[in-house]
């Protein structure tokens, strides 16, 4: 039911208006709170705040439908909304913090981001810079962020501070920082490759104060909550990988079923054929990897290398399957009308953002 109901809201609701949004840069919030109405924004949070109640597996579906749309932007500013930014409030948040700001989270009436990257530190989080000092019933935060998905446009932002630099991993906390805070700015909106109706900035906190109840979670934890919802993050961009890929290869078997070149359509030409077969194989068997690793995390389990799988495997792929199907539609493929062209751009993130291929595959040798 939640597949289907996804499936259509993204036919009725994204693909016909997609392209605009790719033109002005953002997802208005007009179609964020009709997500959050119909309760695509709280799937896996507790009833008593809105949510439904699910669990990792209602995160993949989720991801891999809107995956599907063929708008990446539009895509990741759901998901980092819903998985990759709010987890942080539920996971540690305070009774008080989820009464305040989650029932407005869900229902898509403040959208949020969640702040940790820097111009000098990506996937290594304890090189982090930004710091906050307690200064009496405040903390005080200086730094930058980079590469913020919602960053422009976010109400809440779920920031990671070094509260004891000299304590390593352990001197990282998180702390909740709400749009208009003196303090805080967006230095510039950031012009990207690909995902273009998604909002991504870079932030500066100059002596940005923020309440001390606005620590979210203990003093120090910071680094263990980001290390956790990480595999979090990493199933819902390998879902939606595959998701895109299903939908490129979907829009090239209708365009090359049509297409002809030397007296036939290409469809005829076996070796178009054999290569998307074996690609529609490799997507279902990446899809499969994808579910197989939520519902080992839905258990409970120590699932780190298959996810960190997952993550690897779907972001090449997806990839190689944008490749190809640009390669399959000629010339057309290329110009910007086409929707392949626009994919294509889209995905070249997946083997970075979340964690780069390299660093996904450094954390399965360590288990192997």
């Amino acid at each position: 039911m939640l597949g289907d109901c996804l499936r259509r809201f993204v036919e009725n609701e994204v693909v016909p208006a997609g392209r605009a949004w790719e033109e002005a840069g953002f997802v208005p919030r007009e179609t964020l709170r009709k997500m959050g109405s119909l309760g695509f924004l709280g799937l896996r949070y507790p009833e008593q705040h809105g949510g439904a109640g699910m669990n990792v597996l209602g995160t993949a579906l989720l991801a891999e439908e809107l995956g599907r749309s063929s708008f990446g932007g539009f895509a990741v500013t759901v998901l980092v909304h819903t998985d990759m930014a709010s987890p942080h409030l539920v996971n540690a948040g305070s009774r008080a913090q989820l009464e305040r700001y989650l029932p407005a989270i869900v229902a898509g009436e403040k959208i949020t981001a969640v702040a940790v990257t820097e111009p000098d530190a990506g996937s290594d989080v304890r090189s982090i810079r930004t710091t906050a000092k307690r200064d009496g019933s405040s903390w005080v935060l200086n730094g930058s962020k980079m590469y913020i998905t919602n960053g422009v446009h976010a109400d809440v932002y779920f920031v990671a501070a070094k509260t004891d630099p000299a304590a390593g991993t352990k001197g990282i906390s998180m702390f909740i920082v709400e749009k208009g805070t003196p303090g805080l700015s967006v230095a510039r909106p950031l012009d990207k490759m690909g995902w273009r109706s998604s909002d991504t900035a870079e932030l500066v906190f100059d002596n940005c104060r923020v309440p001390a109840e606005n620590l979210l979670g203990e003093e120090g934890r910071g680094f263990y909550a980001i290390m956790k919802n990480f595999q979090n993050e990493r199933i819902a961009l390998a879902a939606m990988a595959m998701g895109e890929a299903a939908k490129a290869l979907e829009i090239t078997l209708e365009y090359v079923k049509q297409r002809k070149a030397f007296g036939a359509v290409l469809w005829d030409k076996q070796a178009i054929r054999q290569r998307l077969s074996m690609l529609a194989a490799r997507v279902e068997a990446g899809r499969q990897l994808v579910y197989s690793a939520a519902w080992a995390d839905a258990q409970g389990r120590d699932c780190v290398k298959e996810v960190s799988m997952a993550k690897a495997y779907c972001g090449e792929l997806v990839n190689e399957v944008m490749y190809d199907c640009l390669q399959f539609h000629g010339g057309f493929g290329y110009i910007r009308d086409s929707a392949i062209e626009r994919m294509s751009r889209d995905a070249r993130i997946q083997s970075i953002g979340g964690g780069a291929t390299e660093v996904m595959l450094e954390e399965v040798a360590k288990r192997l």
